[in-house]
């Protein structure tokens, strides 16, 4: 089955975008959700994490403190990199079991770091890269999320640049600050009847 990887940096849109292609049929897969399934209460990642980063890092409930442990990992680059030794080949083997199961015309497998570890550019047929420029991914990120500024540049400044995204992209969806609604979905309807094609699904 074809498999696109749909990624972009944080506030580019990319869950939007999922959304519009899940309605066209397509099966999508989110390993931000994944790692959600992973750190909520009883989470298999949660023993591991524990570990090594001990039990202040654990919520009332249970689930990972996803605030403390990200303040945490972008002020240290190394720490950042055993959440990722934790988190990424359990994420890797949930993905594979989801897709071999997956019905859509094609599989979208959102992966907002597709770029920064490289370990999905061999699992996936095409990239798609949802192109946004730093200012609006600010403000979007802000407008939801109520992180300040310092915060969302840390988060920025440890993904890809928008030059890296682009120099690995096949396709790419622009949603910049001056893209309305009905271009945006414009762009991912083509897209998708391009995909189809490559499907020759009718």
């Amino acid at each position: 089955m074809l498999k696109i990887g749909l990624t972009g940096g944080i506030g580019s849109g990319k869950t939007h975008i999922a959304n519009i292609l899940a309605d066209q049929g397509a099966s999508v897969i989110d390993t931000d959700m994944v790692a959600h399934q992973l750190t909520a209460p009883h989470g298999l990642a949660m023993p591991a994490i524990i570990e090594k980063f001990g039990q202040h890092m654990v919520a009332a409930d249970g689930s990972l403190d996803r605030a403390r442990m990200r303040q945490h990992v972008f002020a240290d680059p190394a720490h950042r990199h055993m959440l990722e030794s934790i988190l990424h080949p359990m994420i890797t083997e949930e993905v594979s079991q989801k897709a071999e199961q997956a019905q859509g015309i094609y599989i979208v497998l959102v992966v907002p770091l597709l770029v920064e570890t490289r370990r999905w550019l061999d699992r996936v047929d095409r990239v798609c890269v949802v192109d946004c420029d730093s200012i609006t991914q600010i403000e979007r990120v802000k407008h939801r999320s109520g992180l300040n500024q310092e915060e969302i540049e840390s988060i920025l400044l440890a993904q890809a640049t928008r030059a890296e995204r682009l120099a690995v992209a096949d396709d790419i969806i622009n949603n910049t600050s001056q893209t309305d609604h009905g271009m945006l979905t414009k762009q991912v309807l083509e897209l998708h009847r391009q995909w189809c094609n490559l499907v020759n699904y009718d």
